[in-house]
């Protein structure tokens, strides 16, 4: 067997182990969340267990990436799956037993989230040690793709276990399939950071290691431009999205069939744009592949925003075209991290990352409840592409952030 389908067959085993777990796990959401909405009816309740579900990341993040450098990255992913089985192991008891009151979900919530904060900088790390150069963009297109697959199937397959089975029996599910997430990780091996460099970090200090990845990103630049424009599109377009409910019953003037079709238009776009880019691999300066997806975001929200009443399929082509440019957008960015960001920094620098886009989703939050209904939801979108395009004129202007995939990393510093 070659090189290329050595790592191939490494890395795929363990990938759709994953994907498979990750299934099962948005059932279980899936199932968990209707729970928590047929009994309690209340908005404040569900976007409650939202926020409680991101404080690990954002509060822990950049302190669980200084561990992922210092520990064994296959261990971890390991021992971070069989964590979330076992909280599912208990939420299906709760369940079984009759036992389950609501702020049992703020606890599983928390807990899985957890478990979440430490397996996903590790993967993210690992795929940069077990798949060559050349091919993160492709990986990370074909990340995008299963997640606008899981968008689309996810809820679907919550409901059909629901029709087949009592809710302890779809959380047993979510355990079942954690299996398979687990099962190649204990036979594949998975590389590590070359070991000089994890005696280095270990001879410092946790909080020196902490500060390390803080320091990786000041001193870079492009970086900082992608961060900040980053931040601003996730802080003004999650408020926008998140009302695509309103903008189907208030302005287009359908019901839950059409807000359906939206929801799905928009999984099924970021399933062929990770399908597309997967297949094209995007500009040779991926940098410019992220430009060109902000740019599509811009003139899809614009659209979208400016769409008469009566055209309810320019909304959905619309929203399909944003789910199409997100994927173009957010893959080559993991891809450029991955190739600049030296193995050996790579856990507490996404660790840190993971905390600060973590971190735009309750600020996105608070804007949706201060806008309320001061706004109406077309002109939301129109604003929230001119922020896009806005951004990605700002950005492109800055040489460093253009520059952004040639940064030279200082191992001595």
């Amino acid at each position: 067997m070659n090189m290329s389908r050595q790592w191939a067959a490494s890395f795929f085993t363990i990938w759709t182990g994953q994907q498979l777990s990750i299934a099962g796990s948005r059932a279980a959401q899936f199932a968990l969340v209707w729970w928590l909405t047929l009994e309690t009816g209340s908005a404040s309740v569900l976007a409650t267990a939202s926020l409680v579900a991101l404080a690990p990341q954002i509060l822990l993040g950049p302190f669980v990436g200084t561990l992922i450098d210092r520990w064994n990255r296959r261990m971890i992913m390991i021992v971070a799956d069989l964590f979330i089985a076992l909280v599912g192991l208990w939420l299906a008891y709760l369940f079984w037993s009759g036992m389950m009151e609501i702020w049992h979900v703020y606890v599983v919530m928390l807990a899985r989230s957890l478990g979440g904060t430490f397996h996903w900088p590790a993967m993210a790390a690992s795929t940069t040690l077990m798949v060559p150069e050349k091919h993160y963009t492709r990986i990370s297109g074909l990340n995008q793709t299963i997640n606008g697959l899981m968008s689309l199937l996810g809820p679907p397959l919550g409901a059909l276990l629901l029709s087949l089975m009592p809710l302890h029996g779809v959380m047993l599910f979510d355990v079942a399939t954690a299996a398979f997430a687990v099962l190649p990780l204990l036979f594949v091996a998975v590389p590590q950071p070359n070991q000089e460099h994890v005696a280095a970090i270990k001879t410092r200090s946790f909080l020196s290691n902490a500060r390390e990845g803080l320091r990786f990103v000041l001193h870079w630049p492009g970086m900082l431009v992608l961060l900040a424009g980053a931040s601003i599109l996730k802080i003004v377009l999650m408020p926008a999205l998140s009302l695509l409910s309103l903008l189907v019953k208030n302005h287009f003037g359908g019901d839950a069939a059409e807000f359906g079709f939206m929801s799905s238009a928009v999984g099924l776009g970021m399933l062929l744009g990770g399908l597309s880019l997967g297949a094209w691999g995007g500009f040779n300066k991926k940098i410019y592949t992220v430009l060109l997806g902000v740019l599509g975001v811009g003139v899809a929200c614009l659209v979208l925003g400016l769409s008469p009443a009566g055209m309810f399929w320019l909304g959905l082509l619309s929203v399909f075209a944003i789910g199409f440019m997100i994927s173009l957008t957010d893959a080559p960015i993991s891809a450029i991290m991955q190739a600049s960001i030296p193995p050996q920094m790579q856990g507490r620098v996404f660790g840190l990352l993971g905390s600060l886009f973590a971190l735009t989703t309750p600020i996105g939050l608070a804007i949706v409840l201060w806008i309320g209904d001061a706004v109406r939801i077309p002109v939301l979108f129109v604003l929230a592409g001119l922020v896009c395009l806005g951004v990605a004129l700002a950005c492109s202007l800055f040489p460093s952030f253009r520059n952004i995939e040639d940064h030279v990393v200082d191992e001595h510093a």
